[in-house]
């Protein structure tokens, strides 16, 4: 809807009614104090005129840069783009606030337009009798020249060496989800590492969002978690009977050491050290990001020992996940068992939390309103607080709906005989907006169709368990789908590089192009189809990417993790060296 207001409502008496409207601008200076407006316009003017004139005789302009600046942006988003519109037989005008491109959701019209062009492909295809068009694509997905050919050398990197004294226990708390407790995990090692600690295994702290309770034991093998760092740091179930005791048998006595965020390894040097060896044990709460991405090579080598070798998911955990990939190999064996996965990111508190609008109207805010307000009390009332749905939308802040993912794929090419797993937690408005990508890709899957009701049983009520078997699932996909960021696909799109050479294969979609085609309602199929393909080839481009200085190894793990492969002396050679 379009907001309006009418400037200038009256005829003046002495226009003849043939007369054509006259302009806005000397009607309303027309009337009562029509002299005294004058005046003061025009002193406003010379005001402002003498203001300008003085900065710039300073040289002042670089005052005015700040604001400058900040009237081009809202220019640009629209806050302060009008279109004005001339009313035929009425005396005035009205001003229509003109909303920028991509600010609006107009997703679903734009599938009304694209649909048929989707179902003629579709049918075109089986007329010709064109089969497995979806392995083509799936196989076409990823330019095979790109790959690098680098392979895990953990063990190249690390030197196997006895491990000195131990300077104590160290005792970490992992908070957050599945993943975030996981960086918890590598780093506590790493840290271990470095201060000559032993590590007591992880403890996970029980989170207000998250709800699960699960121990490390319920979502990670203990055993085989202890016996791969052996060679490199020591691990323990339990402590000494004399610190239990000195401590009352409660961990929490424990004097908790506060440690910054993102903290050097200097300062565990020089900090944590001394009072490990003093106390004999140490404790670190909370320890979600507590050491710095930029360490030094045999600290960084623990972590791509720890998250790459270390550490896998309980036999429960793994057996379950290892039969739901089957299933979904199975399920896909007209594309030769390969299948995409999509990390959908549409639950209710992540709709929610970005403070985007959708298609829901008046009962959508409210249930928004209520959510924010129940997961995050009084956060987005804050004084001064502003929400912008439609600028975050433009930027690309906006979680991507079911529709969206369907129709960004099959404009990539994947057509109807794709089979597709779904990631996700439980959807909002699933009915609703689960069934236009359903319609797009019958063959698709989520973890409650995979498992039946009896094997998901003992994971329900267990966040990070059921996103464990999302995980390995998404994992094993020959084309893996992030629509919103966050530690998991972080974390999936690093393990995958690990595991396929240096390639994420991982599509990684510019949510800010997404915003201005799904805003274009008259957009032609072929335009559409080719804004995708080229959002295709770039993630393709990206797949293989050095981690940077600033960067984390759990995304790119080349090449603190990884080696290249160096390529063969001679054509008659089928051996390669590592370098």
């Amino acid at each position: 809807m379009h907001g309006y207001s009418r400037l200038g409502t009256g005829r003046s008496n002495a226009t003849p009614p043939s007369s054509p409207p006259s302009s806005p601008r000397f009607r309303h200076g027309r009337g009562k104090n029509s002299g005294g407006r004058a005046t003061k316009q025009r002193m406003v003017e010379r005001l402002v005129f003498m203001l300008v004139s003085a900065v710039f005789r300073r040289k002042g302009v670089l005052l005015f840069a700040p604001l400058l600046y900040i009237s081009g942006m809202l220019l640009y988003m629209g806050s302060l783009g009008f279109d004005v519109v001339s009313l035929k037989n009425t005396v005035g005008v009205v001003v229509h606030k003109r909303t920028p491109p991509g600010s609006v959701y107009r997703s679903p019209q734009v599938f009304e337009k694209l649909w048929p062009f989707m179902e003629a492909e579709n049918n075109g295809r089986a007329n010709a009798k064109i089969l497995y068009f979806g392995i083509m694509q799936l196989m076409m997905a990823w330019n095979s020249s790109v790959h690098q050919g680098w392979k895990p050398c953990v063990d190249k990197i690390i030197s196997k060496t006895e491990l000195p004294k131990s300077s104590g226990f160290l005792i970490i708390e992992a908070n957050g989800g599945l993943n975030q407790q996981r960086l918890s995990i590598c780093d506590a090692v790493a840290v271990a590492g470095l201060l000559n600690a032993t590590l007591f295994i992880p403890i996970f702290h029980l989170n207000s969002v998250w709800r699960d309770s699960s121990k490390f034991g319920d979502i990670f093998d203990e055993d085989f978690f202890i016996n791969a760092l052996k060679s490199r740091v020591d691990v323990v179930k339990e402590l000494p009977e004399e610190i239990r005791q000195r401590f009352d048998n409660n961990i929490s006595n424990i004097v908790n050491l506060r440690v910054k965020a993102w903290s050097s390894p200097t300062h565990y040097l020089q900090k944590v050290l001394p009072k490990l060896v003093q106390m004999g044990v140490a404790r670190i709460a909370p320890f979600s990001n507590r050491l710095a991405q930029a360490v030094p090579a045999n600290v960084q080598s623990l972590r791509c020992l720890a998250n790459y070798e270390a550490l896998r998911f309980s036999e429960p955990i793994r057996m379950l996940a290892e039969n739901m990939v089957d299933r979904m190999v199975k399920n896909s064996s007209q594309s030769g068992g390969k299948y995409v996965s999509v990390h959908l990111r549409f639950e209710e508190d992540m709709v929610a939390f970005s403070c985007c609008e959708y298609d829901g109207g008046e009962e959508e805010k409210r249930e928004m309103d209520i959510a924010r307000e129940r997961s995050w009390r009084g956060k987005f009332r804050r004084r001064g607080r502003v929400i912008r749905p439609g600028a975050n939308r433009v930027d690309g802040k906006c979680p991507l709906t079911p529709l969206e993912v369907g129709m960004m794929l099959r404009g990539m090419g994947f057509d109807n005989t794709t089979s597709v797993f779904v990631a996700a937690g439980k959807i909002y408005r699933a009915e609703k907006y689960m069934a236009p990508l359903k319609q797009m890709f019958p063959r698709l899957e989520t973890k409650d169709t995979l498992a039946t009701p009896e094997e998901l049983a003992p994971f329900k009520g267990h966040s990070s368990r059921l996103a464990a078997l999302d995980y390995t699932v998404c994992l094993h996909s020959e084309v893996f789908v992030t629509t919103q960021g966050g530690n998991f696909p972080h974390f999936l799109m690093g393990h995958r590089r690990y595991l396929y050479g240096g390639h994420a294969k991982t599509i990684k979609p510019d949510k800010r192009k997404l915003a201005l085609l799904f805003d274009s309602p008259n957009i032609r199929w072929e335009d559409f189809r080719m804004q995708m393909q080229d959002m295709l080839r770039h993630s393709d481009h990206k797949g293989v990417e050095m981690k940077k200085p600033s960067g984390s190894l759990y995304t790119f793990p080349m090449p603190d993790c990884m080696c290249k492969q160096a390529e063969p002396r001679n054509e008659n050679s089928n051996t390669t060296g590592l370098v």
